[in-house]
Parts: C-alpha cells; sequence; structure tokens
C-alpha cells in the first residue's frame, strides 16, 4: 500500500483542486414576450436578420453621417476613457490568473554584519562577520476549495463586463451623433423652408404695395403683408441659432472643435429605411448592456464561491533554498547548500463573524446583480416597444399631414388668385400662408422625428452588436483599440 500513497495523494490533490463552492450559474430568469406589439412595415423582418455589425449607420445611406461616424470612433474622448477603463480590466484579469501558478522569488543577500556588545542571548564569536546568502523561495496554493478559480473566474466575468459597457458606451455615443445629424439635416429643411417662405412672402409684399400704388389696395393690406413678411424673417435667426447648437453638439462626439468645426447645409431628404427588429429573445445576445449586467451577475456568484471557500484552511506547499557562507569566497560550494520544504496550513479558528458577514455579503451582491440584470432586460424591452410605437404612430401622423399640406397649399392658391381679382381681402391671403407654413413646417418636424426614432429604436435593438463577442479573456491582456470600421479589437 505504501508504493501508492504518492500517487493517490497526488490524486487527491487534483481533484480537490479543481472543485468549487460556488453555486451553479444560471441565467436570471426574465419574463420574454413571444414578439413585439406593434405590428408595422419595419417591422416585417425575419428574426435571422441583423444590423450591419460594422456601421449600422450605413442604414441611412449617407455619406456625410457615414463619415462623422468614423472620426467619432477615432477621436471620441469618452470612448477613448472607456476603452482604457476595459484595459484597466483585462490586466486585473492577468492579475488574478497569476496565481493559479507557483510564485518563485530570487534573493541575494551580502551584508556586513557588527553585533552590539549588549544583545540579549548575543551569539559567541567574531562581533564583526560577513554574511552571505543566494536563495530561491517557491510558494504555490493548493486551492483545494477552489477560491483562487472562484476570484480568477470573478475577474473574467467582470472583466467581459466592461468590454460590454465599452461596446455600450460606443453605441451610446454613435446614436447621439446620429441623433444630433438628422436633427440638424431636419433644420436644413426647416431653413430652406423658411427662406422659400420669405420669398414668397416679398413677392406677396410687392404685389400689395403694386396694388396700394394704384389705389386698389388699402394701407392695412400693406401692413398685413409686412407683418407677415417680418414675421417668417424673424423665424429665420432662431433656427440658424438651433442648427449651430446641434453642429457644435457633433464637433464635441467627433473629437473636434466647435469654434473650428462646420458642416455645409443639406436639404435632400434622408430616407427612413427598415429595421430588423429580430424576435424578443435575441434582445438578450444583442443589448452590450444587458450582456454587461448578466456577467455581472455571473461575476458576482463566483465571489460567493470564493466567500465560501474562506471557511477551510489555505494550504500552501513552500521550498526554499540557496547557498549561505560568512566568505564570499567559495560560495558556491556544496557545504554551503540549504533548504527547506513543506506545506503551511493557516484556519481561522475565531474571526468575531467575519467570515459569515463576507458570505451574507456576497449572497446579497448576488441577488442585487441578478435584479440588476432583470431591470435592464425590462428597460431594454420597453424600450424597443416605446420606439415601435412611436415610428407607428408618427406614421400615421405624417399621411394626415400631409392631406393637411395640401389641403393648405390649395387654400393658399385659391385665396391668392381671389386675391389679384379682388374678389377677397388680404387678411384671407395672410391666414392662408400661415395655415400653408404651419402644416409644411410640422410636417418636416414629423419626418425628423420619425428619423430620430429610427436611430433610438436601432440603439435599443444593440445597433447589430452582439454577445459572442464577449470572448475568454485570455492570460496576458491584448490592446483593444477602436477601428475606423466601427468594431474593436
Amino acid at each position: 500500500m505504501v508504493k501508492y500513497a504518492r500517487p493517490i495523494l497526488w490524486a487527491g490533490t487534483i481533484c480537490l483542486s479543481a472543485c468549487s463552492l460556488a453555486p451553479d450559474y444560471t441565467v436570471p430568469p426574465t419574463p420574454i414576450a413571444a414578439q413585439f406589439k406593434p405590428a408595422a412595415p419595419w417591422t416585417c423582418a425575419q428574426p435571422s436578420d441583423q444590423l450591419d455589425r460594422n456601421g449600422w449607420w450605413k442604414i441611412y445611406d449617407d455619406a456625410q453621417l457615414n463619415d462623422l461616424e468614423q472620426r467619432l470612433l477615432a477621436n471620441n474622448t469618452n470612448l477613448r476613457a472607456a476603452l482604457a477603463h476595459y484595459q484597466q480590466a483585462q490586466a486585473l484579469v492577468a492579475q488574478a490568473r497569476s496565481t493559479l501558478f507557483p510564485q518563485v522569488s530570487v534573493g541575494a543577500f551580502p551584508d556586513r554584519i557588527r553585533q552590539s556588545d549588549n544583545k540579549p542571548l548575543r551569539s559567541p564569536g567574531s562581533d564583526d562577520y560577513t554574511s552571505a546568502t543566494l536563495g530561491v523561495g517557491v510558494d504555490y496554493d493548493l486551492d483545494l476549495w477552489g477560491r483562487v478559480r472562484d476570484s480568477v473566474a470573478a475577474s473574467r466575468d467582470q472583466a467581459q463586463a466592461e468590454k460590454a459597457d465599452l461596446a455600450s458606451a460606443q453605441l451610446s455615443l454613435q446614436i447621439q451623433l446620429a441623433d444630433q445629424y438628422i436633427r440638424l439635416r431636419g433644420l436644413d429643411q426647416q431653413t430652406q423652408l423658411l427662406n422659400q417662405t420669405i420669398a414668397a412672402l416679398t413677392k406677396a409684399f410687392e404685389l400689395t404695395q403694386t396694388l396700394h400704388s394704384g389705389g386698389i389696395d388699402s394701407d392695412l393690406a400693406v401692413a398685413q403683408a409686412d407683418t407677415q413678411l417680418s414675421a417668417a424673417r424673424a423665424q429665420l435667426p432662431e433656427n440658424l441659432a438651433q442648427r449651430a447648437l446641434a453642429e457644435h453638439a457633433i464637433a464635441v462626439l467627433i473629437g473636434a472643435s466647435a469654434s473650428e468645426f462646420s458642416l455645409p447645409q443639406q436639404t435632400t431628404a434622408i430616407k427612413l429605411p427598415m429595421i430588423p427588429t429580430g424576435l424578443p429573445s435575441t434582445l438578450l445576445q444583442r443589448r452590450p448592456d444587458i450582456a454587461a449586467a448578466e456577467r455581472r451577475a455571473a461575476a458576482a456568484n463566483a465571489n460567493i464561491g470564493v466567500a465560501r471557500a474562506a471557511y477551510f484552511p489555505s494550504i500552501t506547499l513552500a521550498a526554499q533554498g540557496g547557498l549561505q557562507s560568512d566568505a564570499y569566497a567559495g560560495l558556491l560550494s556544496a557545504p554551503n547548500v540549504f533548504w527547506t520544504i513543506g506545506p503551511q496550513f493557516v484556519q481561522y479558528a475565531f474571526d468575531g463573524g467575519r467570515r459569515r458577514a463576507q458570505l451574507d455579503a456576497a449572497k446579497a451582491a448576488g441577488d442585487e446583480a441578478g435584479a440588476r440584470y432583470r431591470g435592464v432586460v425590462l428597460a431594454a424591452f420597453q424600450q424597443v416597444e416605446d420606439n415601435l410605437s412611436r415610428l407607428t404612430e408618427l406614421a400615421s401622423a405624417l399621411d394626415r399631414q400631409d392631406d393637411a399640406v395640401n389641403a393648405a397649399q390649395r387654400s393658399l392658391d385659391l385665396a391668392m388668385s381671389s386675391y389679384r381679382q379682388g374678389a377677397v381681402g388680404y387678411l384671407d391671403v395672410v391666414q392662408a400662408q400661415t395655415a400653408a407654413l404651419g402644416t409644411q413646417s410640422a410636417a418636416l418636424h414629423i419626418q425628423t422625428q420619425q428619423l430620430s426614432a429610427s436611430v433610438q429604436l436601432i440603439g435599443a435593438l444593440g445597433g447589430g452588436w452582439s454577445s459572442q463577442e464577449l470572448t475568454d479573456i485570455t492570460t496576458a491582456p491584448k490592446r483593444l483599440t477602436v477601428s475606423t470600421d466601427g468594431t474593436t479589437s
């Protein structure tokens, strides 16, 4: 039996070192609907359809937006800060993994020592002597209860959560940029409408002056035309001021100075894209904030195992060896060799309830992480449903508003025609012009809201991101860089 003792001992050690006291981890349960509630043309995509991971904004087919999004990825300061934070998490994983391996230290201690004449228990011999030591120490935690492995698992899960946080920050900034750009383009269209209206009102004002000069129209008609023209002109600076604010916000997002950055005016309408929503169950894999919350729940679960392992003794294999002599000459010789080897056992006999409190805290942290995960998931479903509903209602509103625009334009044409013929006063023209401008401006506002809702829907769907990007964190942290195609590596 003696000859089998060592193999049995090593086999037992290996088996124990593979155990873990952490509970079996399962993703916190969350109610998931079979399908999203609204049914509209933009929700008819198949569940397998996904947004472009290398640039979801390309769905809007706008070259200027594409360029701005690339500049955001390269220069945004908040994104660089999030990247640095993730790199810290990677380094912490490497630090935790290092405890899985033996810790080896090497030391050299060349000392010249002089003993005190009044030293208690003074050693006999020379008062002045040399002590030359070269030594190597090895320590290895057997980790019989999985404390080290659970610590590594927790740090890896936390690093994956930080990676998802980086993706979430990147998506949030991209959504902000697209939303500000769409708002700016809507303001450009409003500016074009105001300029066209001012041009039309100028002609109407000139017409009233001509009729007044011929004695056909009154001073009141001239005053009304002048008032209408002045009111339209007053709206233009306010609109341009709002555009400037949107332009400044875009400058900050792409890492440019607001004082030097400018975008040319564009009035071409951006087409509302068809956005594949997939099934509600796929949202769990397509939202980086959901993935981050789930990984934190996994990390909290692993920390419970760390807290439980503290109840059991810590066993470390320690070995030391080297050379020691009272003279440098001949230090590297056999008589100067020393060594020691043996296990070290440490077990708390009394800690005043500290370990119990640590375990309770770890369990409570697990409950908190699970609740936060469920909260993030429910909020994500709400955001998708909200924006789907917005798109549904805005589409209906735009149809009605288009009818109003057409009706107002017909009314204006009739009023102008009747005014030229002297059949109506200029007040009828003023009312028709006001209605026409209001309906056209409202239509442009609804179109901008539609595009904004589509951008927010893309953000709620995760922007084409996938939880498959959360690969295992390796021993050596790799530098994560944000590329110009919208991905991280």
